[in-house]
């Protein structure tokens, strides 16, 4: 309970805490119970006199009271359900003018009732002890966050293992048990970060942008502790607010997370970012169709549907506010420039069959925090940012793909080369896999009546494999391949060419392995390589 200035008031106040069975309360006014079962709710009985008059007619200087004078008239009277307090299980409470006091003792005929002070509780996870704020717990919780983190760090396990530790769920109750302030998650969430990145083998310098954000195109599958805390807290203010119960949602319950950031402001953004998008309809996302996949609507869902819509509306919103911080970054936002790049993503399953250096290098490279010459010299590492191999700065752009004694030394025709023949095996394959499947004769499936007929699996088989049976494939391997004279006469070399005799069908496939921002610029400069080509054929047929 929290009383607006208690310094001010001029009475005392007791409170009886019970954590035995559930009881069947007194009504409103003091009279008989309403009959009305509270499953494993805490009965608190509130007894109030002011500083200049008696409690039930004894004496302030009374130091004990006995159950007959906080019982409120009716508990302890009805049939069939034992409504007795346990010390035991109970605690006591004394505020005087704002501040806790331990004047008064409680007690259950010769039992007394420990007071908060002396027995602090728990009850579902909370502490309740009389300093009547969560600052001790939240410390408290903190301290057991850095334990748990620790004791995975030293555990000896591989560090992709560490990553997958579970703490999440376990801090998240605490988080949503006290009024605990943004400042204090966005501390966890620094801390959990850290810890990642050292069980990865990353960097201290990579943000948790790259860790935790779903909209990037190297999405990890590690949860964020501020975001799901958001989320949680407003999903408690949706339940609130949306409660069926017209007491429950007209109480003007408020769910305190601190003055950084604020469940209520959050939830009514949310609400009018989905009202919007209801207004503007169904609109296109990126290639796909505008009735490519179906999309709930705000102004049409109720309930739950509604709720969650809510949800996903505000966990969307702090996504944004990271893309928004990327923007910012140089280099480690570079990758919001890459507009022609694929996305991915990132599973456990993966984590745990790649190679640990793998995933280092894949999560360093995207986000460019590999140890080349740049970052060294940014880190303190060397004193000059040069290349090895010539003078300009050695960036990871400049190390990947520009340096030009590396091309002349035919380091880029290796790294063309290996992803070539990956290409190529995967290829072959597929053609080997449609000269075994043999061509299944067409039947007429009769079906009688009130008989339903039986679903055949559809060939889902797509593309230009399926089209010939007498695929003739050859790479550019170590050798100069050229198109068989009898198609055409041309000068150029594709990296594979396809060749179907009896369809009288030629693919051509060129490969490049440029830098993710001139992928757009690479893929204009291949088409006309081959476009004089594409006109001719065009004009022979």
């Amino acid at each position: 309970m929290q009383i607006a200035n208690p310094s001010s008031l001029n009475f005392e106040l007791y409170w009886l805490y019970n954590l035995s069975d559930p009881l069947r309360t007194s009504n409103e006014h003091g009279g008989q119970g309403s009959g009305t079962r509270m499953q494993r709710s805490p009965q608190q009985v509130w007894s109030k006199a002011t500083s200049h008059q008696s409690l039930h007619g004894r004496s302030q200087s009374d130091n004990s009271c006995t159950r007959s004078q906080v019982d409120p008239p009716g508990v302890g009277e009805h049939h069939g359900v034992d409504s007795s307090f346990k010390p035991a299980k109970s605690r006591s409470l004394v505020l005087k003018k704002g501040k806790v006091t331990d004047k008064f003792r409680f007690r259950l005929g010769e039992h007394r009732i420990p007071s908060v002070t002396e027995k602090p509780m728990k009850s579902l996870g909370k502490v309740i002890n009389c300093s009547l704020n969560d600052r001790d717990s939240i410390k408290a919780t903190s301290a057991e966050l850095e334990g748990w983190l620790r004791t995975v760090d030293k555990s000896g396990l591989p560090g992709r293992f560490k990553a997958w530790h579970g703490i999440l769920p376990i801090i998240l109750w605490p988080l949503l048990t006290y009024e605990v302030p943004m400042t204090v998650v966005e501390g966890f969430e620094q801390r959990v970060s850290s810890y990642l990145c050292r069980c990865l083998g990353l960097p201290c310098s990579l943000s948790n942008i790259g860790l935790h954000g779903k909209t990037n195109k190297l999405r990890l599958p590690f949860s964020s502790v501020r975001e799901e805390f958001i989320v949680a807290r407003a999903r408690e203010h949706l339940q609130y607010s949306g409660s069926r119960d017209a007491k429950v949602s007209g109480a003007g319950i408020v769910v305190r997370t601190g003055r950084k950031w604020r469940a209520a402001d959050a939830v009514q953004q949310a609400e009018t970012r989905l009202k919007h998008k209801a207004i503007l309809g169904t609109v296109a996302q990126g290639r796909a169709g505008l009735v490519s996949r179906a999309v709930a609507r705000y102004d049409s869902a109720s309930g739950r549907e509604r709720q969650r819509l809510v949800q996903e509306e505000v966990r969307a919103s702090v996504d944004e506010e990271r893309t928004s911080r990327a923007v910012a970054m140089r280099q480690q936002g570079a990758w919001m420039n890459w507009e022609q790049a694929m996305e991915r993503s990132v599973t456990w399953k993966d984590i745990w069959q790649w190679n640990p250096q793998r995933i280092k290098f894949l999560i360093q490279g995207v986000y460019d925090v590999l140890p080349s010459p740049s970052n060294l010299c940014i880190w303190g590492k060397i004193e000059t940012p040069a290349c090895l191999l010539c003078s300009k700065i050695g960036t990871l752009e400049h190390i990947l793909s520009s340096c030009s004694k590396a091309l002349g030394e035919g380091w880029y025709r290796w790294r063309h080369d290996q992803v070539l023949k990956s290409i190529a095996e995967a290829i072959s394959k597929g053609i080997k896999g449609r000269r075994r499947t043999q061509a299944t004769a067409k039947t007429i499936h009769f079906v009688k009546e009130g008989q339903r007929p039986e679903k055949t699996p559809r060939n889902r088989s797509a593309g230009l494999l399926p089209t010939a049976r007498d695929w003739v494939m050859s790479v550019d391997l170590e050798r100069q391949l050229k198109i068989p004279p009898h198609i055409t006469q041309t000068r150029s070399r594709p990296d594979i060419i396809l060749v179907s005799e009896a369809t009288k069908k030629l693919v051509l496939l060129e490969l490049t392995v440029p830098w993710e921002e001139r992928m757009e610029e690479a893929q204009e400069r291949k088409r006309e390589k081959y476009q004089e080509l594409v006109e001719d054929w065009t004009v022979r047929e």
